[in-house]
């Protein structure tokens, strides 16, 4: 990132922006397993719907947002709480310039901070571009499931990685992402 870039949490109004950069990936890429573009109207329900519960980060440049990482559920049955799935996109003008790395520079430190054990990312392979940003950041690959998406006329790998947050056990109860925001510098 460069001396004019900042983080800072996602509003409904960068709706827009994000959709901006997801859109390609949905329609040129496997690297989402949506077929169609969300709506900007969806990604701004998507926003307000991950904040009160998961962080929801924004990169900018220059005043303009390039880059996005959250999180979210990892499944929905009670016991699976302790545990998010994450997601960085970045904008292709901005790649390889440290963008999604400090996005989840930023983004973990929350999670440890709301109670989360672990962290989990699912990659469309092949990625090796976002399988070396997770990895070095500590993730570690626990597994493929082979084939398990169709897309642009054929099957797609999707493997799974995996990053410790929190050892403690029991685990501690989990502070909704709302209730730390006012403690939060960005």
């Amino acid at each position: 990132m460069n001396a004019n870039s900042t983080i800072r949490i996602a509003r409904p109004s960068d709706a827009a922006a994000i959709q901006g950069i997801y859109a390609p990936f949905v329609e040129r890429t496997a690297i989402s397993f949506e077929l169609a573009p969300p709506s900007i109207e969806e990604m701004t329900q998507r926003i307000t719907s991950t904040l009160p519960m998961y962080p929801y980060l924004v990169a900018e440049q220059d005043g303009q947002v390039v880059g996005y990482a959250y999180a979210s559920q990892h499944r929905a049955r009670e016991a699976y709480r302790w545990s998010v799935d994450v997601t960085v996109y970045v904008s292709p003008q901005t790649h390889r310039q440290g963008i999604g790395r400090a996005l989840y520079d930023r983004l973990f430190p929350i999670l440890q901070r709301q109670g989360f054990h672990a962290a989990y990312a699912g990659i469309a392979l092949p990625n090796a571009g976002s399988v070396g940003l997770h990895e070095s950041l500590g993730f570690t690959h626990i597994g493929t499931y082979p084939e398990v998406g169709f897309k642009h006329g054929k099957w797609h790998d999707v493997g799974y990685w995996r990053k410790p947050l929190a050892n403690s056990s029991p685990p501690v109860p989990i502070v909704a992402f709302d209730a730390l925001m006012g403690q939060l510098v960005f």
